[in-house]
């Protein structure tokens, strides 16, 4: 959601989902320029091309906070699909909220305004296909924290139907706007 009324809100995440099956695209929703550059070089150098969607928001183009360094576009880095709260300790977490996209900036500036060391913010890039050895990872590391899917979208758009439903290995609650028959 970009906040300017239905034509800039309309790209209907959850209908690609839907149409996801035997890995015949990947769906992003990236949140660093370096992650968006070694996406796009990992699709570069792989055998096989199938379509690759994003779904970026025009705000991260020009928001002060969505900023990589040169050297996270060296040599030797690699795209992730999962990222993980470099400003937390595993043990001191007791919920983990996992987000897609441009809201984990906002997660991130509550929790650093608010000095949550208790709480890890986890920042899905690739929704499809679902990179499951990171997030079973990420859920031994954080094994004995509540575990929460934030979106902005309304409950019933956005990735919340196909993570609930993919994402089986971890009760998952959902933190976000209530359902609603319009996508703006």
């Amino acid at each position: 959601f970009e906040g300017q009324g239905p034509e800039h809100s309309s790209a209907r995440l959850e209908r690609y989902l839907e149409l996801c099956a035997r890995k015949n695209m990947q769906i992003m929703n990236i949140t660093t320029p370096a992650n968006f550059f070694h996406s796009l070089r990992r699709q570069m150098k792989t055998d096989y091309r199938i379509p690759l969607i994003y779904f970026t928001p025009k705000k991260l183009l020009r928001y002060p906070k969505a900023v990589s360094k040169l050297s996270d576009m060296a040599s030797g880095t690699r795209f992730q699909e999962l990222i993980d709260d470099p400003y937390v300790e595993a043990k001191a977490v007791k919920r983990v909220l996992i987000c897609s996209g441009k809201i984990y900036y906002d997660l991130l500036e509550e929790q650093q305004n608010g000095n949550r060391k208790d709480i890890a913010i986890l920042r899905l890039e690739q929704l499809y296909p679902l990179p499951v050895t990171q997030l079973r990872e990420a859920i031994s590391k954080y094994e004995h924290a509540e575990w929460h899917w934030v979106q902005e979208e309304p409950r019933n758009m956005g990735a919340w139907n196909y993570i609930l439903r993919v994402l089986t290995e971890v009760p998952l609650n959902y933190i976000g706007r209530k359902p609603s028959a319009t996508p703006a």
